[in-house]
């Protein structure tokens, strides 16, 4: 992975609402005297090309806690026990940013040494299985700690068991605090050789970051647990609730997935099946284990509950043709075709329908598994997706570009073998706020410009419209605080994703799509604990202009360089909309004239603003920065712009 330098690559609520006091965007009397003017003239006659949805899209990876610890609900480490028990050394492993990976069994024994021996032959998912003998008069077996609990809430789990049946009762207990009575138990009486599942269900006493999952026995002889699983019960099909939640409220209306650098190296076949069964792999891209419990099925099942539509990318590192042509026809394949069969025989008949593919990810990069050349891939490209497309000649493929001598190879060698290219990029931090903002606008123009000239130069393209599917866009830098690469983000961060949106809209004819990365944790818009989930600050402009900013831009004339504006009609053409970022440390008040047009009355406002460029949310403490709807705005009077803010207006106009 490539991250030194400014842009770096590599990887792969409703709306909180408070009313300002009237007036506040009004002339203000005791306005500083030094507050820059601005005079822009939207010209609503001018139209461009309609802004795609799509440019809201969103991106998650296997990596860090962005699935595992952000989105799925599963509260244990290594619950299919990849690693032996006990641990041989450090259970975590911390990173340069600090943050802390596992790289070993977190279930620890309890009870004399030696009475855990990992067996293959009792292996449930993976590679072996924890075989607990019993000295007997002695409550001897496994725990695992650092559970967040909050009291009064309710957890829910199974696990499977086999063993003597002198082993029984088997007891799971959760635990809360140093007390006996800070704890609940729940028995199993019986046990066989063969593996049996046991639901269980507790409520918490306390509140604790440090809770417990226990299993032991008291009895003789031995038992084995092969797999183990907890959960908060109000889980939404194995998603947390309040992680789903705000990804409703975000409203994004597509999702890549399962990569990013994760895919090259990813077997789609080890997401599917009984989820318990399923095989437990070292990251291939990245740091720690992956459990494949969220799958195929799972994703979709994600989208379906957040009312977004599946992207799925195929492996073009270490997989080949005929690996990403099975998994089309898994997701898309009628009953008739094998992989069809396979998907029905997992418990959904009905077809996938995902129409959008991703064919590789970043395959420009010597950090990809499977690099190779440009003029390997390009061959490698054509077959994979000429492959994929005799499944389902209806998808719609997106080929891995990267600006310069790469992208323009794939447009040269490809533009038949693909509807669409992407092109990443990310932004480090700039201590000026202005210049750090303006880093993801003059990138997303950068992009856009140079597609423009490959239009005009690459004889390939003549007839076609490949647009740019921006797959990957996002500020990376800072300590990882929420898990690997788990950054905080910042007011001007804000700003930076909102201008880059007004970016997309200025070059609406070239770009198709935009998926911020990576949604949750991972730099991502959402953070969460292991008790509580938050919006950050950049996750503000795009559920703002997702939900209120128009979709067909229109003309913006004028001094902007100390303001960004853009424009555009709702669809219906009823009402126009205006957004103003102000990226900078001082107010300033905003003239804004219609040609040919007037306001037909107030607009609407809604405002996000920060006391300063380094204001920041915390999930589960209450927003420092949000959107806040304002009172009724008159557009013929000049606007006081606040330091670091978005505004947003909407108003009918005659």
């Amino acid at each position: 992975m490539r991250t030194r330098g400014r842009i770096v690559y590599g990887i792969g609520a409703c709306l909180m609402m408070g009313v300002l006091s009237a007036g506040l965007y009004a002339e203000e009397p005791n306005r500083p005297a030094n507050a820059s003017e601005v005079e822009v003239t939207i010209d609503p006659a001018k139209t461009f090309e309609p802004i795609s949805p799509f440019v809201y899209g969103q991106f998650i990876e296997h990596l860090g806690r962005c699935i595992y610890g952000g989105i799925w609900a599963e509260m244990l480490e290594d619950r299919k026990f990849y690693f032996p028990i006990p641990a041989s050394g450090e259970i975590w492993r911390v990173t340069r940013e600090k943050a802390r990976v596992l790289a070993a069994s977190p279930w620890k024994v309890i009870g004399p040494e030696g009475t855990i021996l990992m067996v293959k032959e009792k292996a449930y998912s993976g590679g072996h299985a924890p075989q607990i003998t019993l000295p007997g008069a002695q409550e001897t077996g496994i725990c695992q700690g650092e559970l967040g609990l909050v009291k009064g809430r309710e957890y829910c789990g199974r696990i499977f068991l086999c063993g003597d049946a002198s082993a029984a009762p088997v007891k799971v207990s959760l635990v809360w605090g140093d007390k006996p009575r800070d704890r609940q138990t729940v028995t199993i009486e019986k046990l066989s050789g063969q593996y049996t599942p046991a639901p269980f269900h507790f409520e918490a006493g306390a509140d604790t970051e440090n809770g417990r999952l226990e299993i032991t026995s008291a009895g003789k002889g031995k038992f084995c647990v092969g797999v183990v699983s907890l959960m908060p019960a109000d889980n939404v099909e194995g998603f947390r609730k309040d992680t789903l939640d705000l990804l409703r409220q975000l409203n994004a209306p597509i999702y890549r997935w399962p990569g990013g650098n994760f895919v090259s190296g990813y077997d789609w076949r080890d997401g599917l099946g009984e989820r318990d069964r399923r095989p437990t792999r070292t990251n291939p891209a990245w740091t720690g284990i992956e459990t494949n419990d969220m799958g195929m099925h799972e994703f979709v099942v994600l989208c379906r509950l957040i009312g977004a539509e599946p992207m799925i990318a195929v492996n073009t590192g270490f997989g080949d043709a005929y690996s990403a042509a099975a998994e089309v026809e898994y997701a898309n394949g009628s009953t008739k075709t094998p992989m069809g069969q396979w998907r029905a025989k997992n418990g959904r008949p009905e077809p996938f329908k995902v129409k959008h593919w991703c064919v590789g990810n970043e395959m420009f990069g010597d950090w990809q598994l499977g690099y190779m050349q440009l003029d390997h891939y390009v061959l490698k490209h054509n077959w994979v997706e000429e492959k994929m497309r005799q499944i389902d000649p209806s998808i719609v493929t997106i080929g891995s570009g990267n600006v310069g001598p790469w992208s323009e190879g794939m447009l040269r060698s490809c533009a038949d073998h693909m509807n669409l290219i992407s092109e990443h990029f990310y932004c480090g931090a700039n201590a000026d706020p202005v210049a750090h903002a303006a880093q993801i606008p003059n990138n997303i123009r950068r992009i856009a410009d140079a597609h423009r000239k490959y239009r005009d130069t690459i004889p390939s393209l003549k007839g076609k419209d490949i647009r740019i599917s921006l797959d990957e866009w996002n500020f990376w830098y800072g300590p990882h605080l929420y898990g690997e690469l788990g950054t905080r983000y910042f007011m001007n961060d804000a700003l930076g994703i909102a201008r880059g949106l007004h970016e997309y809209f200025r070059n609406s004819d070239l770009y198709y799509m935009a998926n911020y990365a990576q949604t949750v944790n991972v730099i991502g818009c959402i953070k969460t604990t292991k008790t509580a989930a938050g919006l950050e600050t950049t996750a503000l402009p795009l559920m703002l202009y997702r939900r209120q900013f128009g979709s067909i831009p229109v003309g913006v004339e004028g001094s902007t360089d100390r303001l960004d504006v853009a424009a555009a009609w709702t669809q219906d053409r009823k009402a126009l909309t205006v957004a103003i970022v102000n990226p900078a440390a001082e107010a300033c008040r905003l003239t804004l004239k219609f040609r040919d047009r007037a306001a037909a009355g107030p607009a609407q406002g809604w405002e996000i603003a920060g006391d300063s460029a380094a204001a920041y949310n915390e999930p589960g403490k209450p927003m420092a920065v949000s959107i806040v709807e304002t009172a009724a705005v008159d557009l013929a009077s000049p606007l006081a712009i606040k330091p670091f803010s978005v505004l947003l207006l909407r108003a009918k106009v005659k």
